[in-house]
C-alpha cells in the first residue's frame, strides 16, 4: 500500500469542501454526506466555520482507495486566508483543483494553478456543479484554456448539463494527444504516422501529470456524485505516491499548530524522512530546541488514532514540543520555508470592548498568531494598543468572531490602514566612539546604510576584523539592528537595504584585587545593544527614507458598455489602468491599485457592472507615497529618533 498527501483547493464557493464529502462517501468513510449550509461535513468543525458555510482552517482526513491511502487536505478558498494554503502547499504529493462550471475560472482559481505550477505539484482540475442551471461545458473549457492552462485534458464528457440528472461520461479526449505531444517527440511521431495507442496515450498522460506537465480535467457534481468515480480514479492511478526513506533520518515540517482540550500544543507534521517514535527526543525551530513527543496521532479512514509511531510520508498528529510554531522542522531541517504568496499589507488595532482586560486580550491574540504566524502582532505598550497585520476584511471578522466564541473577549477595531515600507534614498554613515562626546555607553558602533535592489530584503555586514572584539559584542549588534530597522524614521519596517559595521571598540573586562567583575567599566552586550539604535537612526537621516505604499496588481473583466461608469470611479480610488482591451462585448482592464483601495473597489464593482464584472487582484509591489502627507507609524519602542527621551526611557527600563 503506498500513502498519497493531496489537497483540495479552490476559489470560495466552488464546492470543495462538498467534494471532499462526496469523497468520503464514495470510499465509505461515511454513511450520510455533511452540508457546508447545516454545518455537518467532517473538515469544517469550527463553530464559525459551520456558521459562515466557509473554510477558514485546513482540516485532514484519511481514506483508502485499493492499495492507495490519502491524506486529504481541505483547504480554505477565500483570498483572506491564503496563508492557511501557503502551508499546506510544502506537504503535498498531490492536488485537486475545483472549478465551478457556473461561475467557471474565478481569481482565486488562477492564482492557486499559478502556484501549483510553479512548484511543480501534480494537479487534477474538477469542475464541479455540472448539475447547476447555467453549468458550461465547452465555452468553460475554452476559458480554462485562454485562461488557466492550455495543458488541460478533458477525461470524458457531459450528458445532461444543467439538470439534475447531468453525468459524466469518462473517455480520453481525441485532442489530448495534442496537448501530451508538445512534452513528448515520441509521441509525436507515433501520433504523426498514425501508430499511437490507447494504452500509449494512458502511460503518457500519466507520466505528465506526475511532472506537472499535464492536467487530468474531469466534469461531475460534488452534489449528486457524478464524476467522482472518475475523479478517484484519477486520484489512484495518475497522481505520484508519497516519497521517503522510513530508515532515513527523521525529517519532517510542521504545517498547522491548535491547542487541545487542556490548552497544550498539537503539531500537524507531514514526515519526509525516517521514523519518528513515541518518547523521542528530537530538535525542532529554528534554535534547535529539543523536545520529546509524548503522544502522536495519525490519521486513518476519516478519523485520527493514536499510534506508537509514524513512517516518512504519513502525516501526523504530535504532542509534547511545547515551543513548536508553524513551519518549523522537526529533525533534520529540509530547506528554508519558501514564501509562495505575499505577505499581509494590511494592518489594523484591535481595540478592546467593555471588561476586557488587555492582558487576557494580548494572550487570546498570541495564541491566534500561534495558529497563523501572518498574523503579525504589533504590541505598543506606550499607548497600550495592539495590531494585527491582515489579508483583507474577511479575515477582520473571523478573528473578531473567534475571540468572541473562542475567548469571550469582546472587541472591535480601528479603521484598516496599508502596511507602508521605508527605503532608503541615499547613503548614511554615523558612529559613536566610546568614552568620546556623550556617548554614556562602554562601546564604539560605526554603521553605514546604503540601498540594495528592490526586494533584496536586508543585509548586515562587516568592514571590521571579526576578531577585534567578542563576538557576542558583533552579535549583538546585528541583532539589534535588525529588530531597529522594523521601525524607519516614519515608524515602518525598512527594507531593501545593507547595513554596513565601520567602527568597533569596547572596555575589556575589568575587575579590582580580590573583588569581582568591575561593569561600571567593562563593555557588556547591553552598551552595544544600547547604542546602536541611536547610530543607526541617524545613519538613516543621513541617507533619508522614502515611504512606499502596497501596491496590487488587478485584472478587471466586464461588459464594454460598463466602461465609462467604471473608469472615473477607478481614478478616484488611484488605480491605473495600464492596458484595456475588448474581446467581444466584454473589455479587460489591468493595471495597479493601492492595497488601502482594494477592498472599496471589491464593493462598489457589482453595482457599476450590473453584477458581472469579475476583478482579480494580487499584491504586485510598494509604491513611493505620491505627494500629500507622509503616512507615520506610532512607534513603538523607546524612540531613538529623540536620543534625550531614550536614554531617559532606557535608564527607567534597567532601574536607573
Amino acid at each position: 500500500m503506498h500513502l498519497l498527501n493531496l489537497g483540495i483547493l479552490a476559489h470560495v464557493d466552488a464546492g470543495k469542501t462538498s467534494l471532499t464529502e462526496r469523497l468520503l462517501h464514495s470510499v465509505g468513510v461515511i454513511d450520510e454526506i455533511g452540508s457546508v449550509d447545516a454545518g455537518s461535513t467532517q473538515t469544517d468543525t469550527l463553530a464559525l466555520e459551520r456558521q459562515r458555510g466557509i473554510t477558514i482552517k485546513s482540516a485532514v482526513v484519511s481514506f483508502a482507495v485499493d492499495d492507495v491511502t490519502v491524506n486529504l487536505i481541505d483547504t480554505p478558498g477565500h483570498p483572506d486566508f491564503i496563508a492557511e494554503v501557503e502551508r499546506v502547499l510544502g506537504v503535498l504529493d498531490g492536488a485537486v483543483l475545483v472549478i465551478s462550471a457556473v461561475e467557471g475560472v474565478q481569481a482565486q482559481t488562477r492564482v492557486l494553478l499559478r502556484t501549483l505550477q510553479r512548484l511543480r505539484i501534480p494537479t487534477l482540475l474538477f469542475v464541479n456543479k455540472i448539475d447547476r442551471r447555467g453549468a458550461q461545458d465547452g465555452a468553460l473549457l475554452r476559458a480554462v484554456a485562454r485562461r488557466l492552462t492550455p495543458a488541460a485534458v478533458p477525461m470524458g464528457h457531459v450528458q445532461g448539463l444543467g439538470s439534475r440528472g447531468a453525468r459524466f461520461v469518462p473517455g480520453l479526449d481525441p485532442r489530448a494527444a495534442d496537448v501530451l505531444a508538445d512534452h513528448d517527440d515520441d509521441l509525436l511521431t507515433a501520433y504523426l504516422e498514425d501508430t499511437l495507442g490507447d494504452d500509449r496515450l494512458h502511460a503518457a498522460l500519466a507520466a505528465q501529470t506526475r511532472q506537472a506537465l499535464a492536467h487530468p480535467l474531469y466534469f461531475g457534481s460534488a452534489m449528486t456524485g457524478a464524476g467522482v468515480d472518475a475523479l478517484i480514479g484519477g486520484v489512484r492511478e495518475l497522481l505520484p505516491a508519497a516519497a521517503g526513506d522510513p530508515d532515513g533520518p527523521v525529517s519532517a515540517t510542521v504545517f498547522k499548530v491548535e491547542r487541545g482540550p487542556a490548552g497544550e500544543k498539537v503539531a500537524y507534521a507531514r514526515m519526509f524522512s525516517g521514523t519518528l517514535r513515541v518518547r523521542d527526543r528530537v530538535p525542532y525551530g529554528e534554535s534547535g530546541t529539543e523536545g520529546r513527543v509524548t503522544a502522536i496521532g495519525v490519521f486513518d479512514h476519516g478519523t485520527d488514532v493514536r499510534a506508537d509511531a509514524v513512517p516518512a510520508g504519513r502525516i501526523a498528529r504530535l504532542w509534547g514540543l511545547a515551543d513548536v510554531r508553524i513551519g518549523d522542522a522537526v529533525g533534520r531541517p529540509r530547506k528554508a520555508h519558501e514564501r509562495f504568496f505575499a505577505p499581509p499589507t494590511l494592518e489594523t488595532v484591535v481595540v478592546p470592548g467593555p471588561g476586557v482586560g488587555r492582558g487576557a486580550l494580548h494572550l487570546a491574540l498570541t495564541r491566534l498568531a500561534e495558529q497563523d504566524p501572518l498574523i503579525g502582532l504589533r504590541h505598543d505598550e506606550v499607548r497600550q494598543e495592539t495590531s494585527v497585520s491582515l489579508y483583507g476584511e474577511v479575515q477582520k471578522e473571523v478573528v473578531q468572531a473567534t475571540l468572541a466564541d473562542e475567548f469571550g473577549l469582546d472587541v472591535t477595531f480601528r479603521e484598516t490602514t496599508p502596511l507602508c515600507v521605508e527605503r532608503p534614498v541615499g547613503t548614511g554613515a554615523a558612529v559613536e566612539f566610546n568614552k568620546k562626546d556623550a556617548n554614556p555607553f562602554l562601546a564604539t558602533v560605526g554603521l553605514r546604510v546604503d540601498p540594495a535592489p528592490i526586494g533584496s530584503g536586508t543585509d548586515f555586514r562587516l568592514e571590521v576584523e571579526l576578531g577585534s572584539m567578542p563576538y557576542a559584542f558583533f552579535k549583538a549588534v546585528e541583532d539589534t539592528v535588525r529588530e531597529a530597522l522594523g521601525q524607519g524614521l516614519h515608524g515602518w519596517q525598512v527594507t531593501d537595504c545593507t547595513v554596513t559595521m565601520t567602527h568597533c571598540g569596547y572596555s575589556p573586562r575589568q575587575s579590582h584585587a580580590h573583588q569581582g567583575f568591575d561593569k561600571s567599566m567593562s563593555s557588556t552586550g547591553a552598551d552595544f545593544r544600547g547604542l546602536t539604535p541611536l547610530v543607526l537612526v541617524e545613519a538613516l537621516r543621513r541617507a533619508g527614507t522614502r515611504v512606499h505604499e502596497p501596491m496590487h496588481r488587478f485584472r478587471i473583466e466586464a461588459p464594454t458598455d460598463t466602461l465609462g461608469a467604471l473608469l472615473p470611479v477607478l481614478a478616484a480610488l488611484r488605480a491605473v489602468p495600464r492596458t484595456t482591451r475588448t474581446r467581444g462585448t466584454d473589455c479587460v482592464l489591468e493595471g495597479e491599485v493601492p492595497a488601502a483601495r482594494v477592498h472599496a473597489l471589491e464593493q462598489q464593482l457589482p453595482g457599476l457592472t450590473s453584477g458581472e464584472g469579475e476583478l482579480e487582484t494580487v499584491f504586485d509591489h510598494y509604491a513611493p507615497v505620491a505627494g500629500g502627507t507622509v503616512p507615520e507609524r506610532p512607534r513603538t519602542d523607546h524612540n531613538p529618533l529623540d536620543r534625550k527621551e531614550y536614554l531617559l526611557n532606557l535608564t527607567r527600563r534597567i532601574g536607573g
